[in-house]
């Protein structure tokens, strides 16, 4: 009489192999094992020999001797709540010193004295002064914030509109856009002064000198562009990328153009003689961003591959890559005071500290594909999405005290709510933004708001803290 077995998964027959070990094992679960004397002896001595081998034998330090001297007078003084008084002169540790027993308050004091003084962290040895204890880290409050209202619409693009600049001088602002113009607005009426023609793609980066009357353009047409403002024609076109140019930005203190693209370079030219001085390679897909600055590392870019290169102008090399952000990195912005910069991507925005990119903290709750950011002196980070949300940060803290959704303008559709570029004029009371439905939106602080009529909900999430 043959029977069939029955057939059960390899999933099944593990999970009852475990359980049948369970139930064998389960009595004695929680039972630890009895301490062993001799191998904790042993465990502890080397502990001690591993950590505090460096102050084992430390000579004893002039100012200890004399700080030994105040603290044994000031404890004198106290003797009514204290212990008994150890006259010590900080007598080095021996290796034959027992110290696994728990030292007595002597071994406490000549333990304080021997280390030196930026090192001794409980100076009061044992006595009970809170004073000098050292205090338990406070989350700082955030810094209270105007709200921002929308002040102005202004039309007049026939495509999406892409990137900004303001000019130095603050009276006019330039927009570059997805109908493959670049329009001069007055900056105080909004109205438009001049279309620039001559891209034959959008055109997404835009960028006025400071140091000469010209404005740099680039675009999907893989051309980057210099215009003459005062004839308003392009004089030189820099040649070398192999597939559109994203972004760029003009060097502060020197004469030259950094853009960057989607054949995943960032090239480094000099404006004046269109040379392309070199050629940074290092990411994998396009890079999406970059930023200059005065200080090293004076070039900064953030690609698709989701990583941000700190890169050495001089030498046309990577300093550092930061590998921190898990998707594309789109944008970046340079605080305007600190020696800091914020990332931007669709997982959360990253602040960094400069010069080796040392991570500092995490802004999250944008939950969108993050486009772009500006800064400003005041400490307000504003961060503006792919579906059309601007929220509003304090840079310190990473507070979000303000969260923005404009409506599309009449004859767009809802979908068509994007921001692709925003920017700060340079009194830092306007926020201009570029946006999808083919507007260009200008915002201001509220007057009107006080810490009363706004005030900050503030609830630090200090467990939650991402440490990457």
């Amino acid at each position: 009489l043959s029977q069939d077995v029955q057939k059960h998964s390899v999933h099944t027959l593990v999970f009852r192999s475990l359980k049948r070990t369970h139930d064998m094992f389960v009595s004695d679960h929680a039972k630890s094992i009895a301490l062993d004397d001799e191998s904790h002896k042993v465990k502890m001595d080397v502990k001690l020999k591993a950590e505090y081998g460096a102050v084992l034998h430390m000579p004893v330090l002039k100012e200890c001797k004399d700080r030994v001297s105040l603290l044994s007078g000031s404890m004198q003084s106290h003797q009514s709540y204290t212990q008994p008084v150890f006259h010590s002169t900080g007598v080095a540790l021996t290796t034959d010193t027992k110290m696994h027993r728990n030292p007595s308050d002597g071994g406490i004091h000549s333990m304080a004295l021997a280390l030196p003084p930026s090192q001794s962290l409980m100076e009061g040895g044992g006595t009970r002064n809170s004073a000098l204890m050292r205090k338990a880290p406070t989350m700082p409050k955030p810094q209270w914030h105007p709200p921002w209202k929308l002040f102005r619409v202004i039309s007049g693009h026939l495509g999406w509109v892409r990137s900004i600049a303001v000019e130095p001088g603050n009276q006019w602002f330039v927009t570059g856009s997805a109908d493959r113009t670049i329009k001069i607005w007055d900056l105080a009426s909004g109205k438009l002064k001049l279309s620039l023609t001559g891209h034959i793609s959008t055109v997404r980066g835009v960028a006025v000198s400071s140091r000469s009357p010209y404005l740099f353009s680039c675009g999907e047409d893989k051309q980057v562009k210099c215009w003459d403002l005062e004839y308003n024609k392009v004089i030189r076109h820099y040649h070398g990328h192999l597939s559109a140019v994203y972004d760029l930005d003009l060097h502060p203190t020197i004469d030259v153009l950094v853009t960057c693209s989607r054949d995943a370079t960032a090239r480094v030219w000099d404006i004046r003689t269109k040379a392309n001085v070199h050629t940074l390679t290092g990411h994998t897909n396009t890079v999406a961003t970059v930023r200059c600055q005065a200080a090293e590392p004076q070039i900064i870019t953030g690609s698709h591959d989701s990583t941000i290169r700190l890169w050495d102008l001089i030498a046309g090399k990577t300093r550092a890559t930061l590998t921190n952000h898990k998707k594309s990195v789109r944008t970046l912005v340079m605080h305007p005071r600190q020696y800091t910069f914020a990332s931007g991507s669709a997982d959360n925005i990253k602040q960094w500290m400069f010069p080796d990119g040392n991570f500092i903290q995490n802004l999250s709750g944008h939950n969108a594909i993050i486009n772009t950011l500006a800064v400003n002196s005041d400490g307000v980070l504003v961060s503006g999405a792919d579906n059309g949300t601007i929220h509003m940060w304090d840079w310190r803290t990473g507070y979000n005290f303000q969260r923005i959704h404009a409506a599309v303008q009449p004859g767009s559709l809802d979908s068509e709510s994007g921001i692709f570029a925003c920017l700060f004029d340079h009194s830092e009371s306007r926020l201009i933004t570029a946006e999808a439905d083919k507007t260009i939106k200008v915002y201001k602080e509220d007057d009107t708001a006080t810490e009363e009529s706004h005030p900050i909900n503030w609830k630090p999430e200090i467990l939650k803290r991402k440490r990457f």
